[in-house]
C-alpha cells in the first residue's frame, strides 16, 4: 500500500511539473528561411549562395530563399542583415570583401564583428595572376622580369577601386618594389574583355571567375595567391613561392544578427557542415577552383578579427580609400 501511494505522489509531481513547464518550443526550424546575399544575382558569390542553400534546406527539411541586396561594394546587403530580428531566419552570405569595407569606407552603418555572429566559413577562393594568351610572359618570373625592365610601368586590371583585385596588385607592386598602373572598371567582366583583348597585362582574378578562360586558353595562370597551390590548378605555383608570405586569398561565409541564439547558431553550423559535406558541393567547389573550408563559429570569430587587421594593412599599402 505504501509503494502504491509513493507511486502515485511521484507521478502526481511529475505532471505538476510538465504543466508548469508549459508547452515546448517549436522546433527551429519551422518556416523558410532567408539568405541574403550583398551582390548582384549571377556572380560567384551569388552561385555559391544558391548552392550552400539548396543544400542546406535539404538537410534542416526548409526552403532557404536568396535575397539579392547589391549596391554599396556589399555594404546595402550586409546593412540590412544586420538589423534583421535575430531569430535564424535571416542569414548573410559574407564575402571577404565586406571585410575589407571596414578599412575602405569611413563610417560604415554596420560593424562586422560586433553586429552579427558568426556561423561558419563556406570556402576559401584563391585569386589567380592571368595574363592574356598574347603576353609574352609563360611565368610568374617572366613577369617580374618584365615589370621590371619596362620603360613604363604594366597595368592591372581589376573589377573597381577597392576591390580585392586592386588590392592584391598593389600589394604585389608593394612586395616587389616596383611600379604598377592601376586599371579600375566597372566589374569583372570588362576588365576580363580587355585582359584578353591584350589592352591591359595583368589581373588578379577570383579563380571561380576566369578557370573557364584558363581552360579554354584564351588566358594563362601564372600563379595563385593562397598559400598552397590551387586543386583545380595543380601545376601553377603559388605567389609565396616567389615572394614568400604572399597570401591575398578570398573565402565566404555565413554571419546571422547579433542576439540569435547560441543553440540556433549551432543548428546552422551543424547544417553547414553537412552541406559542405554533400558530395554534390563538394565536387562543384573544387571544379570551379573553390577549397572547402567550414569552420566552427569560434574559428569563425577569430578569422573576422585576424582578417580585419589584414587586410586594413593591405589597405593602407594600396593608399586606397572610398567614401
Amino acid at each position: 500500500m505504501f509503494t502504491k501511494v509513493l507511486s502515485l505522489m511521484a507521478a502526481a509531481c511529475l505532471a505538476s511539473s510538465a504543466a508548469h513547464a508549459g508547452p515546448a518550443g517549436p522546433a527551429y526550424p519551422e518556416r523558410e528561411m532567408t539568405m541574403v546575399v550583398p551582390y548582384p544575382a549571377g556572380g560567384s558569390t551569388d552561385a555559391t549562395a544558391r548552392l550552400v542553400a539548396e543544400q542546406m534546406g535539404k538537410v534542416l527539411g526548409q526552403t532557404v530563399i536568396i535575397d539579392n541586396r547589391a549596391g554599396a561594394a556589399g555594404n546595402i546587403g550586409a546593412n540590412y542583415a544586420a538589423r534583421a530580428k535575430p531569430d535564424g531566419y535571416t542569414l548573410l552570405m559574407a564575402p571577404s570583401g565586406l571585410i575589407a569595407n571596414m578599412a575602405l569606407y569611413q563610417n560604415l552603418p554596420y560593424d562586422l564583428l560586433k553586429d552579427f555572429k558568426p556561423v561558419s566559413r563556406i570556402a576559401r577562393i584563391p585569386n589567380v595572376l592571368v595574363v592574356g594568351e598574347g603576353n609574352p610572359a609563360g611565368s610568374l618570373s617572366e613577369l617580374i622580369d618584365m615589370a621590371r625592365q619596362a620603360k613604363t610601368p604594366l597595368t592591372y586590371a581589376s573589377a573597381g577601386s577597392g576591390t580585392g583585385q586592386h588590392l592584391a596588385g598593389a600589394l604585389f607592386a608593394n612586395k616587389l618594389g616596383i611600379e604598377l598602373t592601376h586599371v579600375p572598371y566597372k566589374g569583372g567582366a570588362p576588365a576580363l574583355t580587355d585582359l584578353i583583348g591584350g589592352r591591359v597585362d595583368m589581373m588578379f582574378a577570383p579563380l571561380v571567375e576566369v578557370i573557364s578562360y584558363i581552360r579554354a586558353g584564351k588566358l594563362k595562370a601564372l600563379a595563385v595567391t593562397t598559400p598552397e597551390r590551387a586543386f583545380a590548378l595543380p601545376d601553377t605555383p603559388a605567389v609565396s613561392e616567389k615572394i614568400p608570405g604572399f597570401e591575398v586569398s578570398l573565402w565566404n561565409g555565413i554571419l546571422v544578427p547579433k542576439g540569435t541564439p547560441d543553440e540556433v547558431v549551432a543548428t546552422l553550423n551543424q547544417a553547414v557542415q553537412k552541406a559542405i559535406a554533400s558530395d554534390r558541393m563538394q565536387g562543384i567547389l573544387r571544379e570551379q577552383g573553390s577549397i572547402p573550408a567550414p569552420n566552427t563559429p569560434a574559428q569563425m570569430q577569430a578569422l573576422l578579427a585576424a582578417e580585419k587587421d589584414k587586410w586594413a594593412e593591405i589597405v593602407r599599402i594600396s593608399g586606397a580609400q572610398l567614401q
